[in-house]
């Protein structure tokens, strides 16, 4: 009887036949953006602290509700009359039920006013970008990709916009607007003009980012392409010009967010924003000043909540850029 021979390299053959092949998965350009910005710890954490930022503003009604808070409960046995209405205790009447402390002479809950101004802010500077984003974005890609007459004359309109004394004229608008108008009155008017004065008037920086984007995008082969098939200037425009420009428009959103945030408490802090008693951030730095030396505590809180929120998006705005353009780096 005769062994089997064994050739040379049969082995390995078998065995490679056996095991299963491994197969090379592709990654979409989403997941490639999403494994940079998994990369970057300071855009992760500030992400984290928008979205509780975000959850916070939108459970805020249901949160005070839930625990019996009011942001304008008064507490008048927290107050020393004797030091003209200055809280009792030290870091501004700080307690297990006060955790923030209250605000002097009408001992209000500072961690429940700070809860209710979080989603005015957010509104406003969410409400904001949206209307500047669409204005800017509908303009800046029509400019680009027709360019000639057109280009030219909403490159004007921008340059107007952008000489515009744009504070003095937020101050104008919502002072002569005060009492009413377009049939809202109180918190609702206040909230509808600040979203008209900052985001109408702040649109011609997204239209700049969003047509120089589209000058460079209107070359490319794919729009030559759509050009053969017999598509139009529209369809060019929103279906195929559009979703390449998401990443910026993204990107500018996340940047764009704080400042409208810094511009509302300036508004509300200057007295032409959100009107008491309505809590905001802006307006308890306002009431803060006359205390600022006594109770420092009452300045330190909102300010602590605007810094919060803005260093937040502005880390998350830097992570997104470096994610969807390492190139910029």
């Amino acid at each position: 009887m005769t062994a089997p021979i064994k050739t040379a390299g049969s082995a390995p053959e078998a065995d490679a036949a056996a095991s299963p092949a491994k197969k090379i998965e592709g990654r979409s350009l989403g997941r490639i953006a999403w494994t940079r910005f998994k990369r970057d710890k300071a855009a992760v954490a500030g992400g984290v602290v928008v979205i509780l930022l975000i959850l916070l503003a939108l459970l805020a009604k249901p949160i005070e509700s839930a625990f019996g808070l009011d942001p304008d409960a008064l507490h008048q046995d927290l107050l020393d009359a004797d030091l003209g209405g200055l809280p009792l205790g030290d870091w501004g009447g700080m307690s297990w039920d006060h955790p923030l402390g209250v605000d002097p002479l009408q001992g209000r809950d500072l961690l429940t006013r700070v809860i209710e101004g979080s989603w005015v802010s957010l509104l406003v500077a969410f409400g904001a970008t949206v209307l500047s984003n669409t204005i800017g974005t509908v303009l800046g890609i029509m400019a680009g990709y027709y360019g000639g007459w057109v280009d030219t004359l909403i490159s004007r309109v921008m340059d107007v916009f952008l000489a515009f004394p744009l504070l003095l004229f937020a101050i104008a608008i919502s002072t002569s607007l005060q009492g009413g108008a377009f049939g809202l009155h109180g918190l609702p008017l206040h909230i509808m003009v600040l979203i008209f004065v900052i985001g109408f008037f702040n649109w011609p920086y997204m239209g700049r980012i969003v047509r120089g984007q589209t000058l460079s995008l209107r070359e490319r082969e794919f729009v030559y392409a759509a050009r053969s098939l017999g598509a139009r200037g529209p369809f060019i425009l929103f279906k195929e010009l559009l979703p390449n420009l998401v990443g910026p428009i993204l990107v500018y959103s996340t940047l764009l967010i704080p400042t409208n945030i810094l511009f509302e408490a300036g508004l509300s802090f200057l007295g032409v924003g959100i009107q008491p008693p309505q809590a905001s951030w802006g307006g308890m730095l306002q009431d803060a000043i006359r205390y600022y030396q006594v109770d420092p505590q009452y300045m330190v809180v909102p300010g602590l909540a605007i810094f919060i929120t803005v260093l937040a998006f502005n880390l998350l705005g830097d992570g997104l850029r470096d994610a969807l353009d390492p190139k910029s780096n």
